[in-house]
């Protein structure tokens, strides 16, 4: 197993036991969520769903606080190899399932160690059958129920989404580009944590917002969001797991969950991109301005029908709220990739080259960046640091999944040195005189500066 994929294990066992790690709960809270989350079914990285038993989520738990992310990166295990010696035994076990869907793992293990003597491990038989989708919870109907959720406080749940906007000019390209407002709310006191317009609808750019949004309100336990490409990626992943934030998505085709934000979705449309849009918009900067003065002025300050209060004094009743440690808010934006070191002690990222240390040839290293400078890489070796990668050659100075980083193009100076030269040399071969060259350059160089 890779480091890669050790990484999403880990990242996918955070996600099982997130919510359990909020300071706030008490022991008997704590047993009876740790004892709710054991009887649920999980999504693992490699497309099955899963459970797991209460005695595993606590070890995760005491991992996680003991070592934090890497403590939940799985060791390397041996199989019994049952299943390879006796491939019937799966098949039996795939009957045993379809005649009784209710029968777990551990009663089909049991039956077929007492009907033939062989000790098939409990785990083996559930993989076997979930890789033939005969996981109980596919043969078991269960009916879903839906009852009306709201946070109990302040920053416990954050839900954001994308609301398309309107086209406003691009100061890179002539033609304009549709501005895509990113949001984030608190689901207690409904306020309109922060919003900003991008041009580029991407996972940097809701990592941007949300940053913004965890220095100004502090951190939140719960972010949940769609199952979008700015949500649902890597990175994402990865900020939530190192902040202790539970990164929730909400299941396609269920729009359960996510009525307090489509409302304040139509109060912006109706309240705001109306207003904006007759009187113009004639920059991203200028659109943002607005919508910043705008969601302070009004949407935070308008009583709530539902609630009777302001959002801005519901977020504030309690008190201040749980600020991030700088240093790790600043690991936590930053992105992550494995790559393999090189007989040459190279690695590539982003079609550079980086040497790193000789020690590391032939490792698997893991490589901590931040997108929009990509001539800086920290290189960590097994969870651990492992020097700086030094630009050997580098043709890219920002990760292309982040455009809107690029460097505008400079402006033409509209200096011609060649055209100088021959200017020069006409009046040299109208007056017979020499020219030095060392004055015309300085002489151009003083015409630029003046431009």
């Amino acid at each position: 197993m890779d480091d890669e994929v050790r990484e999403k294990i880990a990242l996918h066992r955070f996600g099982v036991i997130a919510e359990v790690l909020a300071e706030r709960l008490t022991p008997a809270e704590r047993g009876a969520l740790v004892r709710e989350i054991a009887g649920r079914t999980h999504s693992h990285p490699d497309g099955d769903e899963r459970r797991y038993t209460r005695g595993t989520v606590d070890r995760w738990i005491r991992a996680w606080r003991a070592k934090g992310l890497d403590g939940l990166k799985p060791e390397a295990r041996s199989d019994t190899g049952a299943v390879r010696a006796h491939p019937e035994l799966i098949e039996e076990a795939c009957a045993l399932r379809l005649e009784r869907p209710t029968r777990s793992g551990a009663q089909i293990a049991r039956i077929l160690f007492h009907r033939h003597g062989i000790a098939v491990p409990e785990r083996t038989v559930r993989d076997q059958l979930r890789r033939r989708g005969l996981q109980r919870e596919a043969l078991v109907a269960e009916q879903k129920t839906f009852g009306r959720y709201e946070a109990a406080r302040a920053n416990e749940r954050w839900v954001t989404d994308v609301l398309v906007g309107p086209f406003v000019p691009h100061p890179r390209i002539e033609t304009s580009v549709r501005a895509k407002l990113f949001l984030i709310v608190d689901d207690h006191s409904r306020l309109l944590v922060d919003g900003a317009f991008y041009a580029h609808e991407n996972a940097r750019a809701c990592q941007e917002l949300l940053r913004r949004a965890i220095i100004r309100r502090g951190v939140p336990e719960v972010l949940y969001a769609d199952n979008g490409a700015p949500f649902k990626n890597a990175w994402l992943t990865r900020t939530c797991a190192v902040l202790g934030i539970r990164l929730v998505h909400s299941k396609p085709y269920a729009p359960q969950g996510r009525g307090k934000q489509e409302r304040l979705n139509r109060f912006i449309r109706e309240s705001f991109l109306d207003e904006a849009l007759h009187q113009g918009i004639t920059s991203l900067d200028e659109l943002n301005d607005l919508f910043c003065a705008w969601a302070e002025q009004v949407a935070n300050r308008r009583c709530h029908a539902e609630t009777g209060e302001t959002p801005i004094a519901r977020f504030c009743a309690q008190g201040p709220h749980r600020q991030a440690d700088p240093e790790r808010l600043a690991e936590a934006f930053r992105w992550s990739a494995t790559r393999k070191v090189t007989r040459t002690a190279t690695v590539a990222l982003e079609g550079n080259a980086y040497a790193v240390d000789p020690a590391l040839v032939g490792r698997r290293v893991e490589l901590r960046y931040v997108p929009e400078d990509l001539s800086s890489i920290a290189v960590y070796f097994e969870g651990r640091p492992a020097g700086m990668a030094t630009p050997f050659v580098i043709g890219r100075h920002v990760h292309r999944a982040v455009p809107q980083a690029e460097r505008p193009v400079p402006e033409p100076t509209g200096v011609d040195f060649l055209q100088m030269v021959a200017q020069a040399h006409e009046e040299e071969a109208g007056t017979g005189k020499k020219v030095d060259f060392s004055q015309l350059e300085m002489f151009a160089a003083h015409e630029e500066e003046d431009r």
